[in-house]
């Protein structure tokens, strides 16, 4: 037996008078609070009304619970629907069994849902939330690791987990015999803790990236996404629990590959600008590109300033106009044929010298 090896909980669940806190719960509240957090701080650096993150975590929440339930009892349908199922099960959510890809459809749909009633995209919501999904996941696994489930094969490493046989009979403890708690023969890969480290590295690598290249239009989710599947391919591999195979592989592994493509794809041809919330003169909110002033998206400012440049044109041929009718010549006619630059007047006065030389030489 290695001295290293991780020791399992023999408790999920702890009373509070007549009140049950059970540990997987507790963990995914506290992913929904870690990711709300980083999301409401996200949303407010862009613009956002202050605690707009409840209204969407409350719609996102709730339809992901759902959707994560659902997903989870169609792809394991034995557990409820087999010959030593339980159909009441599926709603005993506290004793685990929510999947992922359920989760984030749901979620999204809640988003969805709040976006269109305050009138701002799906997508700012999205990206703002990425970095705290991954955030949230990870905490959640700890949740699979009170319950003593979802561990994988058996392996001879040094941080191979101990597993405790769960008590049907007393749910959220180990079975116990002889006094004390029984455990599984032999260690078990800790996909639990391969997941959360690796959750954790996704959450860092989108908050990283979109603070440097400032994603927007929904890439910063896709990026989350393409990180998160490429972890999950690989620790799904090692996972032991039952599950639906097809072609010899996990059916989660092919929907991490589907999903991981459907990202790809999403990142690579979707571009725009990351996008902030603005207060229209009206009261309601709307999105405009970080770059644009206050007052309006980014056509309306490049619209304000052709017309800004077009008045000083104009002001500007007013000027000029005016600075040469200073040297226009006179409309008097009369000036125009007197003038000392005219031919008559030159005329004239070759006459009057002629008559005096006349005159003179009369004399």
């Amino acid at each position: 037996m290695s001295l290293a090896a991780i020791p399992s909980p023999t408790t999920a669940v702890w009373n509070l008078g007549p009140i049950p806190i059970r540990a997987y719960a507790l963990f995914i509240v506290l992913g929904i609070v870690a990711a709300s957090v980083v999301t409401e701080i996200r949303m407010r650096r862009r613009g956002a009304p202050p605690y707009l993150v409840l209204d969407v975590a409350v719609a996102a929440v709730l339809l992901g619970i759902v959707g994560a339930r659902l997903y989870h009892v169609i792809t394991t349908p034995d557990a409820y629907f087999g010959k030593d199922g339980h159909l009441l099960d599926a709603f005993k959510i506290w004793r685990g069994g929510l999947g992922i890809w359920g989760g984030v459809v749901g979620g999204l749909l809640g988003g969805w849902i709040v976006a269109r009633m305050r009138g701002i995209p799906l997508t700012f919501i999205a990206d703002a939330a990425a970095p705290g999904l991954p955030l949230a996941q990870a905490i959640g696994r700890w949740g699979n690791y009170f319950n003593n489930e979802l561990y994988g094969g058996r392996t001879s490493l040094p941080w191979g987990l101990k597993v405790h046989q769960m008590s049907d009979q007393n749910p959220g403890h180990a079975l116990v015999m002889d006094g004390k708690p029984v455990l599984l023969e032999g260690l078990y890969q800790p996909t639990f803790l391969y997941e959360s480290i690796w959750d954790i590295g996704v959450a860092i690598l989108v908050w990283a990236l979109d603070r440097r290249h400032r994603y927007g239009r929904g890439r910063a989710f896709a990026l989350y996404v393409m990180a998160y599947t490429v972890g999950r391919f690989w620790v799904e591999a090692l996972r032991s629990d039952q599950a639906i195979h097809f072609l010899g592989m996990r059916l989660n592994d092919w929907v991490s590959i589907i999903v991981f493509l459907g990202a790809l794809a999403y990142f690579v041809m979707v571009k725009g600008p990351q996008l902030r919330i603005v207060t229209g003169e009206d009261g309601q909110l709307r999105t405009v590109p970080v770059d644009a002033p206050d007052g309006g998206s980014a056509e309306e400012s490049a619209a304000r300033d052709a017309d800004a440049q077009s008045v000083d044109a104009e002001a500007s041929g007013e000027d000029a106009d005016g600075d040469s009718g200073g040297t226009d010549p006179p409309d008097d006619p009369a000036v125009d044929a007197t003038g000392p630059g005219s031919a008559g007047s030159k005329s004239d006065a070759g006459e009057h010298e002629d008559e005096t030389a006349h005159s003179t030489a009369e004399k």
